[in-house]
């Protein structure tokens, strides 16, 4: 998983079992052959299965020296560096009185949220005189206009990491003058791959409308919104209506590559990448010692093996639908029952369908907007049970009949379950090795390496359920 492009979620635990490398990982696989005794066996087990589940947040108790350094909480004041430079980008990039803005007029505050991106909220004391008598017009008479401004400007090269280029995100909110300012890492690769995916996404109103491309960066349509708490994933509404934005994700043709080399190729990366790490920090050294422990090189070996054993057709994915990445929109069209849409979608990809499904399932068992050292928190009892499991996927299936105007078997629902759980897997595995890179080279306040560890234990004890 928080703006990502922006940006990407994870969570953190302190247990696991005894010794994970030594766990079979012998497949179970069901499908049209077996016998429908064996399915039932299967899918009766999850509703107990779940409620095994736990991976509990990092005591505050526990000792740790980076732990001890946010015992306060999360930082309050933005530094002067920051201050002016985000002043310039506003000036600069900005039309309308922000062009005139003085310094001494210019306001920065810290927004939480973004796990791979810095975000700040950017206003202005006063506005044109104009635009508060003519209710947002201004003297032309067009509207004043709202937009999110996508820069980019190479930022440091990291020995393990390759170059990473820090994309300042600023969205305009005419109102009350106040803009959103984010700061995120992003290869230039994915920057413009990300750009014409936008741009397709907008075209086909599958996303926010994008203004203008340019070689620095992009300007996009800013929608008012109210932020999604990770609580309201399992309303029963909403869960189905993101369901349905997903098959529509999922029934879209792209101009990308089509094989599905993104899930396997980004672990990939990322393991050679974690393997090379060095830390210096203590607290780092010994968490780091840990998880080497864990035979993650011979573990993504036997991942690999069992995900080939589990069906999974390939569309186009999300991969990373949480709730920082849907939007509750605030000006939705009052003909319509639908208020969410799907952003951020630097991660997109054709994908094997099933990692959207476990993804997003795992989502719901973390909070990153918790205020306190690790600054998300773990909830695995909130992890979706067998009905909640149901009523997303059969969403998803009628939308998908709707979509195709063809009978879609509802049986299938059984095998998707199991489908969506192995490959819950592999977000586990994924977002674990994520967290431990970011650990070494994100300079944003969270607990990496706790949330390395958590989403470990979570696959450890996932595989024993499902594999």
């Amino acid at each position: 998983m928080i703006q990502s492009g922006q940006s990407m979620s994870s969570s953190r635990g302190i247990t696991g079992p005894a010794n994970p490398a030594t766990v079979d990982f012998s497949c179970v696989k069901v499908d049209d052959t077996d016998p429908p005794a064996e399915k039932k066996r299967v899918a009766s087990t999850l509703d107990v299965a779940v409620q095994r589940l736990r991976t509990p947040s990092p005591q505050v108790g526990d000792e740790d020296s980076e732990a001890e350094s946010f015992r306060d909480g999360r930082t309050e004041e933005v530094d002067q560096d920051t201050r002016v430079r985000a002043h310039a980008w506003c000036r600069d990039f900005l039309s309308g009185s922000w062009k005139s803005l003085q310094e001494k007029d210019f306001q920065i505050s810290i927004v939480s949220g973004g796990l791979s991106n810095l975000l700040y909220l950017c206003s202005y004391r006063t506005m044109c005189l104009c635009w508060e008598t003519n209710l947002g017009r201004c003297c032309s008479g067009s509207m004043a206009p709202s937009y999110r401004l996508v820069l980019s400007d190479v930022s440091y090269v990291c020995k393990y990491v390759c170059v990473y280029v820090a994309v300042v995100v600023v969205v305009v909110v005419n109102i009350n003058n106040a803009l959103l300012l984010c700061i995120f890492f992003q290869g230039v690769d994915s920057l413009v791959l990300e750009s014409v995916m936008f741009a397709i996404l907008a075209e086909r109103t599958l996303g926010p409308k994008l203004y203008g491309i340019f070689p620095d960066g992009r300007l996009e349509q800013y929608l008012p919104n109210t932020r999604m708490r990770t609580d309201q994933l399992s309303q029963p509404s909403v869960s189905a209506e993101i369901a349905t934005k997903v098959a529509r994700f999922h029934n879209m043709v792209m101009p990308f590559n089509k094989e599905p080399k993104w899930l396997f190729g980004t672990i990939d990366k990322y393991m050679d990448q974690v393997m090379k790490l060095k830390f210096n920090r203590e607290a780092h050294v010994k968490k780091y010692s840990k998880l080497m422990k864990l035979d993650l090189p011979g573990e993504l070996e036997r991942l690999r093996a069992l995900l080939a054993a589990t069906p999974s057709p390939v569309v186009f994915c999300h991969n990373d639908v949480q709730e920082g990445n849907i939007l509750i929109l605030d000006d939705k069209d009052q003909s319509s029952n639908e208020q969410l849409m799907l952003i951020d979608f630097e991660y997109s990809s054709y994908n094997y369908r099933g990692f959207d499904f476990g993804n997003h399932f795992c989502e719901w068992m973390y909070d990153y907007t918790y205020n306190q050292w690790p600054f998300y928190k773990a909830s695995p009892e909130n992890y979706p049970t067998r009905e909640q499991q149901l009523h997303f996927l059969r969403s998803y299936l009628a939308e998908q009949e709707r979509l195709s105007d063809t009978k879609i078997d509802q049986t299938q629902v059984e095998d998707m379950i199991i489908e969506a759980n192995r490959y819950a897997l592999a977000s586990h595995f994924l977002w674990g090795l994520w967290s431990i890179i970011q650990a070494k080279i994100s300079k944003i306040e969270f607990g990496y390496m706790d949330y390395a560890q958590c989403r470990f234990d979570a696959y450890f004890k996932q595989k024993k359920l499902f594999s």
